[in-house]
């Protein structure tokens, strides 16, 4: 059975002059398919089955086993590969999309998402700094992950004195509750009133309004390490292609 499907490649392995794709679409989610003699540059679709390329698939099915018959490349973002931090950071949002996303399970705003957000870097329309949050937020609450940040857990106060975020739980609390029933602050982290603003936009605003707002310098730095800090309870594991970023832009 063939069918035609368009999606982004998130990560492909060779084997022995073939490529084990594993690729993100819309309607069927993230798909595992077998590319075969496309490990060196004479293959008609070497472009088109890199990592990071969007393109248009066609896929045979047989006995389980999904094949790509034919591939064309949508969009390679040149702008993206030709700049390595970009890269890096391109990089981390395809391993984010591969780890939190469930296979099978159609995938139209994870999709929408990860190609707005490469378009975005490779036009520098968004500094990197901003988008890494916005993407990992808003992919966490995309996968069933989103954290209450609707007020404190204990008086629903909206923007209460000295709010904090405690990653672990995904829950906000304000500073006269904690004190009051008795619970540390150990584990938590205080956030301003404007980085918990860009927090609640980047998880409550609709997909059109998703990259409109800012922050300075120190708020992004902010909102980037919150992000991260609940990334990664959640995920419970590292992720090399974020610290490749990271030295990437310290270097």
């Amino acid at each position: 059975m063939n069918t035609t499907i368009d999606g982004i490649v998130l990560r492909a392995r060779a084997l022995e002059g073939d490529r084990l794709l594993h690729i993100l679409t819309a309607e069927l989610g993230l798909i595992t398919a077998y590319a075969n003699r496309t490990g060196t540059m004479r293959s008609k679709m070497a472009a088109s089955t890199e990592a990071l390329s969007y393109s248009r698939f066609v896929l045979f099915t047989h006995r389980g086993r999904v094949s790509v018959d034919k591939a064309d490349s949508n969009q390679i973002f040149f702008g993206v590969r030709a700049d390595f931090a970009k890269l890096c950071l391109a990089s981390y949002f395809a391993q984010l999309a591969g780890e939190l996303l469930t296979a099978g399970e159609s995938a139209d705003e994870p999709l929408r998402l990860l190609l707005n957000c490469l378009h975005i870097l490779e036009e520098s329309k968004r500094e990197p700094a901003q988008l890494k949050p916005i993407f990992e937020l808003r992919l966490l609450t995309l996968a069933g992950f989103m954290p209450d940040l609707v007020g404190c857990r204990f008086c629903a106060e909206y923007n209460g004195e000295d709010m904090i975020f405690f990653p672990r739980e995904g829950e906000l609390s304000c500073g006269p509750c904690l004190q009051e029933e008795g619970v540390p602050k150990s584990g938590g982290v205080s956030v301003s009133a404007g980085v918990l603003a860009a927090m609640r936009h980047i998880i409550y605003a609709p997909a059109e309004r998703l990259f409109s707002f800012t922050l300075g310098d120190d708020g992004l730095r902010a909102l980037s390490w919150i992000s991260e800090q609940y990334l990664l309870t959640r995920a419970e594991r590292s992720f090399p292609a974020l610290e490749m970023y990271k030295s990437a832009i310290v270097n």
